[in-house]
């Protein structure tokens, strides 16, 4: 039994020692306009070390037995964090590969298990070094009466990178649809008087679920809108939808599963489980204000009545799903599903430049109704409309007299007093007007 023993255990040593290389089968690089994201596919896991170097900044990362299958990609490296890469053999069995970097960075690198989109992975990481200038101008005394501000639109075009979203049965990515969509979006703002458009990511790169909350919470943004096309099991599925947060259930079936959809996003676009605290790992039930809900579904009621004048509605009524990317406690937020790529007349629509700008008008008329209606205080809209006449409010459905208090900032007393309220019961179309 000990001689078989020992000739199992020796045989397991051989087997290792004579396993193949881990084989590198390609490269991708994804520049952003803060970070730069290298992507290794691999044939199987891979043990790997990097360490920084100065004089020039470079980025030495060593994996342990592996070899490269093919050739470096020539990429261009104008809009990235990077100047070139090299790679030479390590040792007998290891594979050297150097960033040349055009300054400091803040490395981070995990390996990724295969998914449905990709085999095994390693993802570098390049993030910017912050610096500190010692000749930092000193800072001024500002006034302390405060100039009226731009109504901010966070607009956030769905996947990218690493993740091209649902694929159509003619090759379109979603994530290019998105973008595109996104971008117009963003030409139409930038031509209203009052607003401004932040854009979540302005290329093809992926930003995390969790960081695309952030980024528009980082701007204050006073509306964000997830742009998307997915798809469906049965290409049958067809017309435009727009959503709103749940936490409590989705409303349909279809909204079930494109939430799944959406919030898979981080597992295929590639994040380290690391960087995220214990509180995103799971649904967060009572975060959403009640007066933020109650915008979300104001805005949305607007967009989808104005998106049914562009193509077919999936449903005529806002749906609610479990979206994360829609889970910010004090931004009003939709994702609006524009149509179904798996769907071939509605992927060929959403091809076209015509269909995208019709889109981004549906979308922007919906906007621009909402933030007329209710002005966000201290914004350029809001001190336009100090009229008396502006200074009323036309009750729609969802609405509370203590979310009407909190938009229009008084208080809910002096809002019963001027309108001789008793009670909270409020009619629909009635017009309260605001002391």
């Amino acid at each position: 039994m000990k001689r078989t023993g020992l000739a199992l255990v020796l045989l397991l040593i051989a087997s290792v020692c004579q396993a193949g290389p881990v084989q590198i089968q390609g490269l991708r690089m994804w520049p952003a306009p803060d970070n730069t994201r290298l992507v290794f596919d691999l044939n199987a896991p891979v043990q790997h070390s990097l360490f920084t170097l100065s004089g020039p900044e470079r980025l030495v990362i060593d994996l342990k037995n592996a070899s490269l299958l093919t050739r470096m990609p020539a990429f261009d490296y104008d809009k990235s964090l990077l100047r070139g890469i090299r790679h030479a053999r390590h040792g007998e069995r290891n594979l050297r590969v150097v960033l040349d970097l055009k300054g400091k960075v803040r490395p981070k690198s995990f390996v990724l298990k295969p998914n449905r989109e990709y085999g095994h992975r390693l993802v570098i990481d390049l993030h910017q070094a912050k610096t500190v200038s010692n000749n930092a101008p000193a800072r001024t005394v500002q006034s302390m009466k405060r100039r009226p501000r731009d109504i901010i639109v966070a607009i956030d075009a769905g996947h990218g990178g690493e993740d091209p979203g649902a694929v159509g049965r003619r090759g379109t990515r979603e994530k290019d649809i998105a973008l595109a969509v996104a971008r117009r979006l963003e030409r139409l703002i930038a031509r209203e008087r009052g607003m401004r458009a932040v854009m979540i990511r302005s290329g093809d790169y992926y930003v995390g679920l969790q960081q695309r909350v952030k980024k528009a919470r980082q701007h204050r943004a006073d509306l964000f809108i997830s742009l998307h096309a997915d798809a469906f099991r049965s290409p049958k599925a067809k017309g435009s939808s727009v959503f709103v947060v749940s936490h409590k259930g989705a409303t349909s079936e279809t909204a079930r599963g494109l939430a799944e959809s959406e919030n898979s996003a981080d597992l295929i676009g590639g994040v380290s489980l690391e960087e995220m605290d214990p509180l995103t790992r799971y649904v967060v039930v009572d975060m959403l204000k009640n007066s933020t809900m109650e915008d979300s579904h104001a805005v949305a009621r607007g967009v989808l009545g104005s998106l049914k004048h562009v193509n077919a509605l999936h449903k005529n009524r806002v749906e609610q799903a479990g979206f994360k990317v829609l889970k910010a406690p004090d931004i009003p937020s939709i994702l609006v599903e524009m149509a179904f790529i798996s769907n071939p007349s509605e992927e060929k629509r959403l091809r076209s430049a015509k269909y995208q700008q019709r889109m981004a008008e549906a979308v922007m008329k919906g906007v621009r109704a909402y933030f007329r209606k209710d002005p966000p205080p201290g914004t350029l809209l809001a001190a336009r409309d100090r009229t008396p006449e502006a200074r009323r409010h036309v009750i729609s459905r969802g609405d509370t007299l203590s979310g009407i208090a909190n938009r229009y900032q008084v208080s809910v007393a002096r809002l019963r007093d001027a309108n001789g309220l008793r009670g909270d019961v409020l009619t629909v179309g009635k017009v309260l007007r605001i002391p």
